[in-house]
């Protein structure tokens, strides 16, 4: 049977293309961000992407452009960075993002599609209205209401042989009861006793997912570029199939400062073990920075799982053995993308913020790097949907 996909809140399409991976056809997606609809676009080429702030669009414009061609499964990911604060006691009740999961029902109520499938950060089932209520109770409850079981768990993308230790949240709501919402787990950490009865394979390293890309210094490094070495592992095999080349292998054009603190850093160390004299500096001074985050600039252990890749994780990391941080396509691989998957816009962009004050709103789009952090991974996505559309089929 064919099964038909409408992506909104759809960024570069990492969720998209796990359903793609597993056999689904993309027909559609709606983005705000401009950047992140060449990316969609240029990897799906048969899908029709919309650039808009979904919150302006009308329920006729909505039936015009997919009313016809009903899709059977409609993804979503919500902005969710006023989630990613919550907790029991405190949440930001006025982020306007808080509310976006109301236009995600809203396109469901007018598609009614058979599935439909919100990802968002796990804080959210800990986030709490105004009033007290419970968001996920209020998430279900609306969902119910428009005829849909609704079935929630929080799932680790090294589970399913992600090399990333990644919880995110999924609800899934269908027109029929799924015997097992979620799929089950392939892959473990660790081979304990549990992990050898489970015959679960072992889920790959940091180390696994990069080692056969080309060994590049900052500032060095192509956006279009050839191999260098042969695959290392099924893992690397299963990500460079169908691809002759490498995409968005560019290194950041660091400081010779910055090189130089980097190579005094040993596995596990970050900003706040760098010696006193490459401590950062303030912006725009010659004079020490008074802060140190310990989540800044972290060297990455090579044969564990990565931490997990967030937005602007190009400031978060540091490759396992060069002087620099991670590059697109070492993020890429990471989330579990092809290589075949390129990433358009630019590389980096200056601060969000810097843009809004300098009154550069024009520049403000999501860049490489925030492309591939704000993902959901595809492998994990491929293993949702195949789970999901196995049962429709049966």
């Amino acid at each position: 049977m064919y099964y038909s996909v409408l992506d909104i809140f759809a960024g570069a399409g990492g969720f998209s293309l796990g359903f793609q991976l597993a056999g689904a056809d993309i027909i559609g997606a709606i983005e705000i961000d401009r950047w992140a609809c060449e990316t969609f676009q240029f990897n799906h080429p048969e899908a029709k992407v919309i650039q808009s702030d979904i919150t302006t669009m009308t329920d006729e414009q909505i039936m015009t452009m997919f009313g016809k061609i009903r899709p059977n499964i409609i993804l979503g990911g919500p902005p969710c960075q006023g989630f990613s604060i919550c907790n029991k006691n405190s949440c930001d009740h006025k982020d306007p993002r808080n509310s976006l999961f109301e236009e995600f029902i809203r396109v469901g109520r007018l598609l009614k599609p058979q599935i439909m499938i919100m990802e968002n950060v796990p804080n959210l089932v800990k986030a709490r209205t105004a009033n007290g209520e419970l968001v996920i109770d209020i998430v279900i409850a609306k969902l119910r209401e428009i005829g849909y079981e609704v079935n929630y768990r929080i799932l680790d993308a090294t589970d399913y042989g992600i090399p990333q230790i990644r919880k995110r949240l999924f609800v899934v709501a269908s027109t029929i009861k799924l015997n097992t919402p979620f799929p089950e787990k392939t892959h473990s950490i660790m081979s304990t006793p549990d992990f050898l009865e489970a015959h679960l394979d072992k889920c790959p390293t940091l180390w696994d997912a990069i080692s056969d890309l080309p060994e590049i210094k900052a500032r060095e490094g192509e956006e279009e570029c050839a191999y260098s070495k042969p695959p290392q592992n099924n893992y690397q095999r299963l990500l460079r199939a169908g691809s002759n080349k490498l995409f968005n292998h560019k290194a950041m054009n660091h400081s010779q400062r910055l090189v130089a603190r980097f190579a005094t850093m040993m596995w596990g160390d970050s900003t706040a073990n760098v010696p006193d004299h490459l401590r950062p500096l303030k912006r725009n001074s010659a004079e020490f920075s008074e802060k140190t985050y310990g989540q800044n600039n972290r060297r990455m252990h090579p044969d564990r799982q990565c931490h997990t890749i967030a937005a602007s994780f190009y400031a978060n990391f540091v490759h396992p053995y060069m002087n620099r941080n991670f590059t697109t396509r070492e993020g890429a691989r990471i989330q579990s993308f092809p290589d075949w998957y390129v990433f358009k816009g630019k590389p980096t962009v200056v601060s969000h913020k810097l843009l809004q004050r300098e009154g550069r709103v024009e520049e403000k789009y999501l860049c490489q790097y925030n492309q591939v952090g704000n993902a959901v991974p595809p492998l994990l996505a491929k293993a949702i949907a195949e789970n999901i559309i196995n049962q429709l089929r049966s």
